[in-house]
């Protein structure tokens, strides 16, 4: 990530809608309508060309009838003129190739993004969960999305979609590390304001967890608190909102997930001989904590605890990192902790919010039902 993005100034907003503008102005002018382009693609013909050309990056008019096995020239030649330019295009020595749009097409068609349908048993993960912290989280697989749920306290951590070819190929053991890894990508990504669906410019912003977001059912009733405390309009979870301004993916999670790549954390575990990657994103610890000190303008204290010594990051409402320290526990009272529970702010509105209550990860890509954690 850009130290710019993480840890720098500048208007969020501002450079957001400058790069929406240049985007808009490097539009090509009496561009394809969508319902056009992708009309172009109908048929197993056309298909069957881009397929080729796939496998062989060039090719004749006559390789490519020879190739999908069409039945006339004369037919076919109609078939590739619907495809040319748009998908393929014809190079000065006469041979055809694919445009970058053709190899985008011929990519989704390898990997069965638009056909193909994963379902999988549920299988254990060696990990504890994170709101009952009890033995017992499950990763089941239902049309390409990866729910991880607790058996015990029945809680839904997270619905993650992961692509299909993320799955093939990969045993039980092996696709619940595809996600995390899958996963910590797009996060990433997002954070540092590219889309990783289409590169567009991305906004951020701190908020409230709605209850839309919070528990496994997508009623508003999350799961209970483990440590028995209750809710308020004063103590709800604070989460990051990443959303982009181009083709409209979101994502949502708890502000700690934001911080896994950053340099301070990465040096904190570093140090303590640790690797914060061998945490999975539906577990990352019990040693983070998420903290409100400011609801205006927005300040969330995250710290992270290991052996005696504390990191403690402050997160601005653009999700920025505006400063970091570092403390010894053992050299300070634990009531002057930034992120104890028992402490609060002159007003009394701040509130401790550990990653355990909040969640795990929710990204809007209409591929699941709302719930704890979608992708």
């Amino acid at each position: 990530m850009t130290d710019g993005r993480r840890d720098g100034g500048g208007d969020g907003a501002a450079d957001t809608e400058s790069a929406i503008a240049t985007a808009s102005d490097a539009e090509t002018p009496g561009a394809a309508a969508p319902s056009d382009a992708f009309g172009a693609l109908g048929g197993e013909t056309r298909l069957a060309v881009v397929r080729a050309l796939d496998a062989a990056s060039l090719r004749t008019f006559s390789d490519l009838v020879d190739a999908t096995g069409a039945d006339t020239s004369a037919g076919f030649a109609y078939h590739l003129r619907q495809l040319t330019d748009r998908f393929v295009r014809q190079r000065e020595d006469e041979r055809y190739e694919l445009t970058d749009a053709g190899r985008s097409v011929a990519r989704a068609l390898r990997a069965g993004i638009y056909t193909a349908s994963v379902d999988r048993e549920p299988v254990d993960l060696p990990d504890p969960c994170p709101i009952c912290r009890e033995d017992g989280l499950v990763a089941a697989v239902a049309d390409n999305v990866t729910e991880v749920g607790c058996e015990r306290c029945d809680g839904t951590v997270l619905r993650l979609s992961l692509p299909p070819g993320g799955y093939a190929g990969r045993d039980s053991d092996e696709f619940a590390d595809a996600i995390d890894a899958h996963h910590r990508r797009r996060i990433e990504s997002f954070d540092d304001g590219v889309c990783p669906e289409c590169a567009g410019a991305v906004s951020t912003r701190i908020e409230p967890v709605a209850d839309g977001d919070r528990g496994g059912d997508g009623d508003g009733d999350g799961p209970s608190d483990p440590d028995g405390g209750g809710e308020d309009d004063e103590h709800v979870p604070v989460q990051t909102v990443y959303d982009c301004e181009t083709c409209g993916a979101d994502l949502r999670c708890p502000v700690a997930l934001t911080l896994l790549d950053h340099p301070a954390v990465v040096a904190f575990y570093h140090d303590h001989d640790q690797d914060v990657r061998d945490r999975p994103i539906w577990n990352v610890g019990s040693e983070w904590r998420e903290r409100v000190v400011s609801r205006d303008p927005w300040c969330i204290v995250v710290g992270v605890r290991l052996d005696g010594d504390e990191l403690v990051c402050y997160v601005a409402g653009d999700g920025r990192v505006v400063d970091h320290r570092r403390e010894s526990r053992d050299d300070a009272p634990a009531a002057e902790s930034a992120t104890d529970d028992t402490d609060a702010n002159a007003d009394g509105d701040s509130t401790a919010v550990s990653t355990d209550d909040t969640e795990g990860l929710r990204a809007n890509d209409g591929a699941a039902e709302s719930g704890a954690a979608e992708s």
